[in-house]
């Protein structure tokens, strides 16, 4: 008998950032779907996250989980829609919902009377561990962001991946998040002070520090666009020896490709 093998995905709904790039809609901003193993995932529904799942014949109605990194807009402004699509207009508790505290309080992105609809919520902290399904991940340390913002280490029945969320570049960040795929959210071309955000040069070395099998570039700002993320993930590439690719909006990414091609 041919035995089953486990397949990961992530679809990138969107891969832009900041708000500049949300507001001219210059790229996607739709968040990330993970397919792990069977366990539907939704990542920081940006705008127009609703309207992007739809179209990549993602089906809301399948989800176990939305996570939220962050509550600044470009990351949640779809997450009450998504939780009532999750959650069939509240009609059928299913599914967690994963944010930090300040996302349900203290000026709330997730409207109070939207928190009941799921059949869980889980506050986010720094160094704590959950599980969707046959799916754990942590939040190994909180960010340096203007908000409460969180990271995540995800592993599954497969494969082990880190996705390094908006924050600014402090020494000990690489050491939270050594994995063989790691997802890193660039927002600018060059260091742009006093912006909590990662520049392509702070990423790179961040790449170098961990040494991943691969790692891939989201979430970018406008001078990252202006000058096409997939030409500055070459030179990355190069400079580090290490495979590295800049996410497309609607890009289907299978993990066993980190295996496969290096």
């Amino acid at each position: 008998m041919p035995v089953e093998t486990t397949v990961d995905t992530i679809r990138f709904l969107g891969t832009g950032g900041a708000r500049f790039t949300v507001a001219k809609q210059l790229l996607a901003t739709g968040g990330s779907w993970l397919d792990l193993g069977g366990t539907q995932i939704l990542m920081d529904p940006g705008p127009g996250s609703l309207v992007y799942a739809i179209k990549h014949g993602c089906d809301p109605t399948k989800l176990s989980a939305i996570i939220l990194s962050h509550k600044h807009l470009d990351h949640s402004v779809d997450v009450n829609v998504m939780i009532e699509a999750m959650t069939d207009g509240g009609w059928k508790k299913r599914g967690t919902v994963f944010a930090p505290s300040d996302a349900f309080h203290n000026g709330a992105v997730i409207l109070p009377y939207v928190q009941a609809y799921p059949k869980s919520v889980e506050i986010l902290t720094a160094g704590g561990a959950y599980t969707v399904g046959d799916v754990s991940f942590t939040t190994p340390v909180q960010h340096i962001h203007q908000v409460e913002t969180y990271g995540f280490v995800f592993s599954t029945q497969a494969h082990r991946f880190a996705w390094i969320t908006d924050t600014r570049l402090f020494d000990e960040l690489p050491t939270y998040y050594r994995s063989d795929l790691l997802i890193i959210n660039v927002l600018s071309l060059e260091r742009r002070l006093p912006v909590d955000h990662l520049s392509l040069p702070e990423a790179e070395s961040i790449i170098k520090a961990i040494k991943p099998k691969m790692a891939i570039l989201t979430h970018f700002g406008m001078t990252m666009w202006k000058h096409k993320p997939w030409e500055a993930a070459q030179k990355v590439s190069d400079d580090t020896g290490i495979r590295v690719i800049a996410a497309k909006d609607g890009m289907l990414f299978n993990l066993a490709e980190v295996d496969a091609k290096c």
